[in-house]
């Protein structure tokens, strides 16, 4: 074989070689990229539900795993999430135990609420650390309603959140390449399918929690009748 056939043969086959064991990225989740984890996070911290626990986790880990620049994917969720918490935050501090009632199952509202008074920014810190299925709002919601001072709140949630998101990352970018090698066996078949199931669930999410909030908003404002 001539040298130059042998050279474009060897090169064509290393080109082989590396698609056959590329790791297949779910194309889509670029799409979200750095402002995709920033609207996700804000969203995952506020008072509209998120339809998959973790959300922000998961894209985090998965984009990670891709040696994205760590450092923004970080920032975006950090940033996303003091976003959302403050306004969670705000949102308790103007409604008060009233918005606790509202937003906070009857079975968890007076743990809740002991928790919160007895260790106060200690207890947002712990919360932001906790994994999902944890529930991250009524803990910010509380904070605000039985008054976590503002300037606590905002460096305890940056610094647990920032921390967070940190370790995520280093998770996907340490052992991403077995990540996606468990979605390319298992997952990537169905990725387009993934994707538009969690757009549906996040928007009806979305949609559901904002009715919700214009609901208890009405409801607050219409004066209890005398019997």
């Amino acid at each position: 074989m001539p040298r130059p056939i042998a050279v474009s043969y060897l090169q064509s086959a290393a080109r082989h070689h590396a698609h056959r064991h590329a790791l297949p990225v779910p194309r889509w989740l670029i799409h979200f990229g750095i402002f995709g984890v920033f609207v996700v996070s804000a969203i995952d911290a506020s008072l509209i539900p998120l339809p998959v626990p973790g959300s922000t986790d998961l894209l985090v880990l998965l984009l990670a795993a891709q040696h994205n620049t760590l450092w923004l994917l970080v920032l975006a969720a950090a940033a996303g999430s003091i976003t959302g918490g403050y306004l969670t935050w705000s949102a308790g501090k103007k409604g008060g135990e009233a918005a606790l009632e509202r937003y906070v199952p009857k079975r968890f509202l007076n743990p809740l609420v002991n928790w919160v008074k007895r260790h106060g920014v200690v207890s947002i810190c712990i919360a932001s650390i906790l994994p999902p299925p944890i529930p991250l709002m009524p803990f910010l919601l509380a904070a605000g309603a039985l008054g976590v001072e503002r300037n606590g709140f905002l460096w305890s949630f940056a610094l647990t959140r920032t921390l967070r998101y940190t370790l995520v990352a280093w998770v996907g970018a340490t052992y991403g390449r077995i990540v996606m090698r468990l979605w390319s066996r298992y997952l990537s078949g169905w990725s387009t399918i993934i994707l538009w199931a969690f757009i549906g669930l996040l928007v009806a999410g979305i949609l559901f929690g904002i009715w919700k909030y214009r609901h208890d908003q009405r409801s607050s404002r219409v004066p209890v009748q005398a019997s």
